[in-house]
């Protein structure tokens, strides 16, 4: 099925962070720009956590906060799972449904290298699939 570095290669190892001091609605406001799902939270070049609109649901709004007061650092995930580039697709996948969860920090000894979501799993699993089929079409026609 494949590796994480695969899903990296592709899609790149591009990630959106802010510092911890950020207030939330700054921070909505750049998910807003990039249309993205969460922020990592890095601080000193350390990943602390991940804040995601999940958080800004059940975090903020539900218990009356105001997103223009109330810093990120104290709505994000702290210490969020992370995976290797050489963890397997299909061990991230379980990860994710069993856990959850839609984001996952890619790290590679303290040394963050992307960030995958469950789209991005599933998009490379339809593409894996195409491709069997394919081959399998032209063997069958031989």
């Amino acid at each position: 099925m494949g590796k994480i570095r695969d899903i990296l290669r592709t899609k790149g190892s591009n990630v959106y962070s802010v510092e911890p001091s950020m207030m939330v609605y700054h921070a909505i406001e750049r998910m807003c720009e990039k249309n993205i799902g969460c922020l990592l939270i890095v601080e000193n070049g350390r990943l602390e956590g991940i804040f995601t609109e999940r958080d800004y649901a059940r975090k903020l709004i539900l218990k009356g906060k105001s997103s223009k007061t109330t810093p990120i650092s104290e709505l994000m995930t702290e210490n969020p799972i992370t995976v290797t580039p050489d963890n397997s697709i299909e061990d991230c996948m379980n990860l994710m449904t069993g856990k959850f969860i839609r984001h996952l920090p890619v790290v590679e000894g303290d040394k963050l290298v992307g960030l995958i979501s469950i789209g991005d799993v599933v998009k490379h699993i339809i593409e894996e699939q195409k491709g069997i089929i394919e081959y399998l079409e032209n063997y069958i026609s031989r």
